[in-house]
């Protein structure tokens, strides 16, 4: 027998050993793991979702607004000081206040949860509870509006004690290997809700390989879109979301999860690698002061829905500024979109959604 055939047999012996230790550890066999980060129906299940995958224009319509609501487990609308206009709703008034927006067209929504009531702790049990007023919220709106495409921001920070997106180890650091272990879990509970995409937003490493190994294992990988935060900077203008979201860090910051502020690099890695783990759809955040990496990150992967977060400060930002007659808000904010739209984004997820369709209709009334 000859080296060559000696050297092969001994790499597949190697590979059938490697083969079975995988499936013996997920229950999945590893061709199935293979295929399902590459899975497209993921993509393509929902005729939003294969909307967005065939977009390449500078203009805008209602398909590339995204809009971002805060649900809490307490049943009254709360004002939020530093976002004029935006609010946090319980589950039973989410009904009445998106019936209207979605009859001028609104199309996609982004839910975060936000706890008045229940306790939280350093796993952040109320994460995935049956309590958790985001499950709560997608069973609901699926049943009355079920062309709504609904995401869900998977994180941990608006349900831990300590305010962090991932399990604090002993030694103060963040856990990874847990810290993907729970967001998996809390992943899965939105998908079982009946979430079309989930959304982690923790920036924990080989988060969304978790993700869609716990999807494929409930045989939920083609019906549930991953959508990565795979580009989220560690940006002062997150302000005014921590404090509609109750979610800031109580001790310390994210900064050694989140990307530096100058790491383009860095980011077309964590793209690179959200992409190779499986994401359907790919995010950076903030938008505006990083429309560069937008580009960097579109020209990489122009396969992949782009999406752009507009973040709280962004807003808070215009709405200052147009509050104190310095601009026209409503010609800032379109002018914000069609640059986004230029660098590449696909979807816009923005608080100024409700506006922005106004504006939509009212133009296609002439």
């Amino acid at each position: 027998m000859s080296g060559t055939i000696i050297l092969r047999m001994k790499k597949d012996e190697e590979n059938n050993a490697s083969n079975s230790a995988v499936k013996e550890v997920t229950g999945v066999p590893v061709t199935m793991m293979r295929s399902a980060k590459h899975n497209l129906h993921s993509s393509i299940f929902h005729p939003l979702l294969r909307e967005w995958q065939s977009m390449s224009t500078t203009n805008f319509t209602a398909c590339n607004l995204m809009l971002p609501i805060f649900v809490s487990d307490i049943e009254h609308t709360e004002r939020i000081e530093s976002m004029f206009g935006v609010y946090r709703f319980g589950v039973s008034s989410l009904i009445s206040h998106l019936t209207p927006l979605i009859k001028k067209g609104l199309k996609s929504i982004l839910l975060f949860g936000v706890l008045r009531h229940l306790s939280k702790d350093t796993i952040g049990i109320h994460a995935d509870s049956k309590e958790n007023p985001v499950i709560k919220a997608v069973k609901i709106l699926r049943s009355h509006f079920p062309d709504l495409v609904i995401a869900c921001d998977v994180c941990l920070c608006p349900y831990t004690s300590h305010g962090h997106c991932g399990i604090i180890g002993e030694d103060g650091s963040i856990d990874n290997e847990a810290s993907i272990k729970r967001i998996a879990e809390v992943a899965l509970a939105y998908a079982e809700a009946g979430a079309h995409i989930v959304a982690p937003s923790d920036m924990m490493d080989s988060r969304v390989a978790a993700i869609k190994q716990a999807l494929t294992l409930k045989n939920l990988s083609h019906k549930v879109a991953i959508l990565s935060y795979s580009a989220k900077f560690a940006s002062t203008l997150y302000g005014p979301f921590r404090e509609a979201s109750l979610s800031a860090p109580s001790t310390g910051d994210r900064q050694c999860y989140q990307l530096p502020a100058g790491s383009a690099g860095l980011a077309v890695r964590a793209a690179r690698r959200d992409v190779e783990e499986g994401a359907d759809m790919l995010m950076v955040k903030p938008g505006l002061p990083y429309l560069d990496i937008v580009k960097r990150v579109k020209d990489a992967h122009p396969e992949y829905p782009l999406f752009v977060y507009q973040v709280s400060g962004e807003y808070a930002m215009l709405q200052h500024a147009a509050n104190n007659k310095a601009f026209n808000l409503l010609n800032a904010v379109k002018e914000t979109i069609t640059c986004m739209r230029r660098a590449g984004a696909d979807c816009i997820i923005t608080y100024f959604t409700p506006m922005l369709l106004d504006a939509l209709n009212q133009q296609a009334k002439y």
